[in-house]
């Protein structure tokens, strides 16, 4: 019955959480740009304000200052909020982030992309509606949604809200470290929902991530930049000493070319290889989210194990090469070559460094070239993996079949949620990734938007999710 007026709740008072959704996407919180960086501030008061009046217990944590090239900015707090501290109840741990990607109507918008629009498909388009706004509101619509009932909570709920995910992050992990053991004591199980469904139709639990490792590709020959007509033809020029050793990473059909990186992948097994006869995804899902048919891989199979449990390299930019319109005969005096490489279970990603540092050391050398050449990793993220078949996996399947009378999806992610491997490194639990939004919704790109039967439903699914975990033995 709990359950039942809860949902009956939700679907009563859509507008008023909408509203809700219509304030926090007001808030330019874009912690990538520093004009913006008392807007990230201004979003966590809110969500602070918002929490205080349901009751919960909040504390923000100063994490210091940020070193913005060359200039230091104050870093935006953690929110950690209680709501309950019943002994005899488990404890959830939910994560989530208030600042959100940088967003121009200049950029194609069609709309302004800080006014939360509801369109004739009911889809809300404002930045951070889905990535992670929406989801963040779906929690306090939760707590709200029971109080206003005088329904107790099935569990206690604690938050952890950052504003700088968009932007790695800084000293959470060092936060989370050390209130392994204080602030996170008490903790049960991690629930995140800061990710998407595999499709657009079916909803999905995903237990897997890819790691990153960025790598910087640094050529240096000249003092300084040269006139190519004076020069071109008579010294080694960077550029093409980059062009040529980026060349031997990959191949055009996404074979990576390092030696030894494919003896670290972990096989698939039979019961991964029976997860893909169910999904929901078909290659015109492919098509949509890339606008065109590129697709290297001619089925789903081939393209969703290629997209999550196989490593892929990508080639990313060129640092010090003339980029802008027109003509310019320079030859570029330095020059840094950047790509990154998603890994995947069994990689370890130090292994990768050391096979990348010295095939790409090996392949300058052949060159013969007199320029300077050096190779480091900026970061290197491991991949995470957890079982689809854990208690909290259990629960919040059977609360998908609740709300949306389907079973989900059990997915991976190729991308990188660097705070997921942390929390379950940091305090030995399970970490669930319970998305609220739809594969389209374009997080990170223009026109990002939630549905509103997403927003709804999703808020149902969070709250149902807390009564089914409420009653298994984490």
């Amino acid at each position: 019955m709990a359950v039942e007026e809860f949902m009956d709740y939700v679907d009563k008072h859509q507008n008023d959480f909408v509203e809700r959704l219509r304030k926090a996407v007001a808030i330019p919180s874009v912690s990538g740009d520093p004009n913006h960086r008392p807007d990230v501030f201004r979003m966590g008061e809110f969500l602070v304000n918002e929490l205080k009046a349901l009751g919960a217990s909040v504390e923000t944590r100063d994490l210091g200052k940020q070193d913005f090239h060359g200039t230091p900015l104050d870093l935006p707090p953690v929110v950690l909020a209680t709501v309950g501290n019943d002994p005899a109840k488990k404890t959830i741990l939910v994560y989530g982030h208030y600042d959100v990607q940088p967003a121009l109507k200049e950029d194609g918008w069609t709309t302004d992309p800080f006014v939360l629009v509801e369109d004739d498909k009911q889809r809300l388009i404002g930045r951070g509606s889905s990535d992670d706004k929406g989801p963040v509101l779906g929690w306090i619509n939760v707590v709200e949604a029971h109080k206003n009932l005088g329904l107790e909570l099935p569990v206690n709920i604690k938050f952890c809200l950052e504003g700088m995910e968009e932007s790695g992050s800084e000293g959470l992990d060092d936060l989370i470290y050390q209130e392994a053991d204080k602030y996170f004591k008490d903790v049960d199980a991690v629930t995140i929902s800061d990710n998407y469904w595999l499709g657009t139709t079916k909803p999905c639990l995903t237990y897997g991530l890819r790691g990153v490792s960025y790598f910087h590709l640094t050529v240096k020959g000249p003092a300084a930049d040269l006139h190519s007509g004076v020069f071109g033809g008579t010294i080694h020029e960077p550029m093409s000493d980059l062009f040529a050793v980026m060349s031997k990473l990959v191949q055009p059909d996404g074979k990576i070319l390092v030696p030894g990186v494919y003896d670290q992948v972990r096989a698939v097994t039979d019961e991964e290889e029976a997860t893909y006869a169910t999904l929901d995804f078909s290659l015109d899902d492919l098509h949509a989210a890339v606008g065109n048919k590129t697709n290297i891989h001619p089925d789903v199979k081939s393209v969703l194990q290629h997209r999550w449990r196989y490593p892929s390299l990508s080639l990313h930019g060129i640092e010090g090469a003339f980029y802008n319109p027109g003509d310019k005969t320079v030859i570029p005096a330095k020059v840094i070559g950047k790509f990154s490489i998603r890994s995947v279970p069994d990689m370890d990603p130090k292994k990768l460094t050391e096979l990348v540092k010295n095939y790409v050391n090996d392949e300058f050398n052949k060159l013969g070239s007199k320029n300077t050449m050096v190779i480091e990793c900026s970061h290197d993220g491991n991949h995470w993996l957890a079982s689809p078949n854990h208690p909290n996996y259990v629960a919040a399947a059977k609360a998908t079949e609740t709300v949306y009378k389907v079973k989900p999806d059990l997915t991976r992610e190729g991308g990188s949620i660097p705070v997921t491997l942390s929390f379950q490194d940091a305090l030995k639990k399970n970490v669930l990734l319970l998305p609220m939004g739809r594969g389209d919704d374009g997080a990170h790109s223009i026109n990002e938007k939630l549905d509103r039967s997403n927003y709804i439903q999703g808020t149902k699914l969070l709250g149902v999710y807390l009564h089914e975990v409420s009653k298994v033995d984490l």
